[in-house]
C-alpha cells in the first residue's frame, strides 16, 4: 500500500484556524499557524535540549549510537508525520505532540521515574505524562507575560489524553491543570493526538530491537520467530544472502517501520470509513480510538513487546545500571528535602516558607528537569563519591 503523498485535509484533521486556543490571548502570525508555532516553541524550549542527556535504554556514557530520548523523539515525529500526511490530518499538530510528548521524563528511564514517584509517593507521585504538561505549562519560564510556553488547547489535550480518556484520581499536575483548562479528560483526544501516541509505539519497537541488537542482548535467529520481524528477517536473507550484520539489522528496522506505517494507515481508514467523523470533535466523542494497528499487527506488536521486556528492559545488563542510576534518584531527593540548601539558589528561592508537600513538588520539578550527567555530577558533589552505572 503506498502511503506517499499528502491527502487533502480531511474533514476530522484539527484545524489551526478553529483552536479553541490558548491560555494566555497572543496576537496570532501571519506566516505560522497556532500548531506550527507549538512546535517551534517546543523546539526551543529548555527541556527539549535536556532530552540529549536522558536515557532511552542505554544511559549515555554506553556509547554513541544508542538512542537518547532526544533521538527517540526525533523518531516519533517523522513517524507521525508520515501517518498524519497519510491520512491528511494537521502534520504541525501531529509533530507538536510527538516532540513534546517525553518532555517530562527524568533522568535514567523509567527507574528514575519509578523511583521519583515512589519518593512523591505521600505528596500526590509522579508521572512523566503529566510531568510534561506541566514542563508546557508552568516550569519553562521565557515569556514575559506568562509561565509556560502557552500552546493551544488541542496540544495541551494531546499532551494528557494521547493514550486515550483520563478517568479516576488525576496525577497531580492533570489535577492541578484541571482548575484553569477543560480538556474534555472524558474524551478520546483528537486523531492528531492518537498519531503520535502510535507513532511512539512503532518507534520505540524498531529502534529497541534495533539497539539491543547492537548491544550484543539477542541476536538475529533469536528474535527470527516473532510474528513480522521473522517475516522480514527471511525476505532479507533471500534477497541480500551475504549481507553483513549491520546492514541486515538496519534493513530489519526500515523494512518493519514501513510495515507498521503502512498497517496503521489501512487500519484507521477502515475505521475513519466506517465511523464517518465530519469534524475532529467527532473523533473525540467517538466509542473508541480511530488510529490503530490491524487486529493482526497489534498481535505483533504485542508480541514484540512481550520479547522486549524481559530480553532488554530486564536484562542483567540493564537492570544493574538503572539499579544504580535509581538508587542515584533517590538519594539525591533525599537530601534535597532534607537541606534544601544543596539546591540551586535559582530552585532554592521561596522554597523556605512552602509546607512539606509544595517542597517535594518543587524538588521533584527540579530532579525531573535533570540529564542523567547532571545528576551523577549533583549526587558527585553531595556525597563526594561517584555512583558506579556499569
Amino acid at each position: 500500500m503506498a502511503v506517499a503523498g499528502a491527502e487533502p485535509r480531511a474533514a476530522w484533521a484539527s484545524r489551526a484556524e478553529e483552536s479553541r486556543g490558548r491560555l494566555f490571548a497572543e496576537p496570532e502570525s501571519d506566516g505560522r499557524s497556532a500548531f506550527r508555532r507549538d512546535a517551534d516553541r517546543i523546539i526551543h524550549s529548555s527541556a527539549f535540549r535536556r532530552l540529549a542527556y536522558k536515557t532511552q535504554v542505554f544511559s549515555y556514557h554506553e556509547g554513541d549510537h544508542y538512542r537518547t530520548r532526544l533521538t527517540h523523539t526525533l523518531e516519533v515525529v517523522q513517524v507521525a508525520r508520515s501517518l498524519a500526511r497519510a491520512l491528511g490530518l494537521d502534520e504541525d499538530l501531529a509533530e507538536a505532540l510527538a516532540l513534546a510528548h517525553d518532555l517530562g521524563h527524568p533522568p535514567f528511564a523509567h527507574a528514575g521515574e519509578r523511583v521519583l514517584d515512589a519518593c512523591m509517593k505521600a505528596y500526590g507521585g509522579f508521572d512523566h505524562n503529566a510531568q510534561s504538561l506541566r514542563v508546557v505549562t508552568r516550569l519553562e519560564s521565557r515569556y514575559p507575560a506568562f509561565d509556560g510556553l502557552n500552546l493551544s488547547w488541542e496540544t495541551h489535550e494531546g499532551i494528557v489524553k494521547h493514550n486515550g480518556p483520563v478517568a479516576g484520581p488525576l496525577p497531580h499536575a492533570m489535577a492541578v491543570h484541571a482548575e484553569r483548562q477543560d480538556l474534555w479528560l472524558w474524551s478520546w483526544p483528537g486523531a492528531e493526538a492518537q498519531v503520535a501516541a502510535i507513532a511512539d509505539d512503532i518507534a520505540y519497537d524498531v529502534h529497541d530491537l534495533d539497539d539491543g541488537l547492537r548491544a550484543g542482548l539477542f541476536t538475529v535467529d533469536e528474535i527470527a520467530d516473532l510474528p513480522l520481524v521473522g517475516d522480514i528477517i527471511a525476505e532479507i536473507a533471500v534477497r541480500w544472502p551475504d549481507l553483513d550484520a549491520s546492514r541486515f539489522i538496519h534493513e530489519i528496522g526500515r523494512r518493519m517501520i514501513t510495515a507498521l506505517i503502512e498497517d496503521v494507515v489501512g487500519e484507521t481508514r477502515r475505521r475513519l470509513a466506517a465511523a464517518a467523523p465530519g469534524s475532529s470533535d467527532e473523533v473525540r466523542r467517538h466509542e473508541g480510538a480511530v488510529v490503530a494497528f490491524s487486529a493482526p499487527f497489534a498481535e505483533a506488536e504485542r508480541a514484540i513487546k512481550a520479547f522486549l521486556f524481559p530480553r532488554m528492559y530486564r536484562h542483567p545488563r540493564v537492570m544493574r545500571e538503572m539499579e544504580a542510576a535509581g538508587e542515584v534518584v533517590r538519594a539525591l531527593f533525599t537530601r534535597y528535602m532534607a537541606d534544601p540548601s544543596a539546591l540551586p539558589p535559582e530552585w532554592r528561592a521561596g522554597i523556605e516558607g512552602r509546607a512539606e508537600d509544595g517542597r517535594a513538588r518543587r524538588i521533584a520539578d527540579f530532579l525531573a528537569g535533570q540529564t542523567d550527567r547532571y545528576a551523577l555530577a549533583e549526587y558527585a558533589r553531595l556525597f563526594d563519591r561517584a555512583p558506579e552505572l556499569r
